[in-house]
């Protein structure tokens, strides 16, 4: 039996859900998500409360168990608070702007990168070395901090390129001179 799919999902009161054939709609005061689940994963919602059980026991009903269960309370969690991510730049004259819904960044390359975040994602810079992306969905929030960080993945020697707030960078010696 699934650890996670045992759990029940908690409900707060601003939180609507509802499931038709094979579609949840989870509704709530930031907004609306939806996702499909196969009808092998029974749904049953209480009063303050969502409890999964499976109809088989096959590996892909074990397997979307857990996955189901972790996936609505993602949908719950964002409609409800939502999520952020939080970027840091270092490196000297790098920076970030939004110019016209565009998130403008200079990485020490030759040209500026420009980015176009999705529509449901909304990107901030309290600070020109600062980034805060924020949205209802989990997994586009963090698909897009992923992809900023790509544009300058951290770097070892000195630490300068694009890092999640809190990440940790190992750090390597450098060359030394021979004597």
């Amino acid at each position: 039996m699934s650890r996670i799919g045992k759990k029940p999902v908690t409900i707060d009161k601003s939180v609507k859900i509802s499931r038709t054939e094979n579609v949840v709609e989870v509704t709530g005061p930031k907004g609306t998500l939806k996702m499909e689940m196969l009808n092998d994963i029974a749904m049953e919602i209480k009063s303050d409360e969502i409890i999964f059980t499976r109809t088989g026991e096959n590996k892909k009903i074990r397997a979307l168990h857990g996955l189901y269960r972790a996936l609505l309370q993602n949908m719950v969690t964002g409609v409800k608070d939502g999520y952020t991510k939080k970027l840091e730049l270092v490196g000297i004259g790098y920076k970030a702007e939004i110019k016209n819904n565009f998130l403008v960044l200079q990485l020490g390359y030759s040209h500026p990168i420009v980015f176009l975040p999705p529509a449901d994602v909304k990107i901030e810079t309290p600070a020109a070395t600062q980034i805060v992306i924020s949205g209802i969905d989990k997994q586009i929030v963090g698909q897009v901090a992923a992809k900023i960080r790509s544009f300058r993945e951290p770097e070892p020697y000195k630490g300068k390129g694009v890092k999640y707030e809190n990440e940790k960078i190992r750090r390597k010696a450098g060359k030394t001179a021979a004597k």
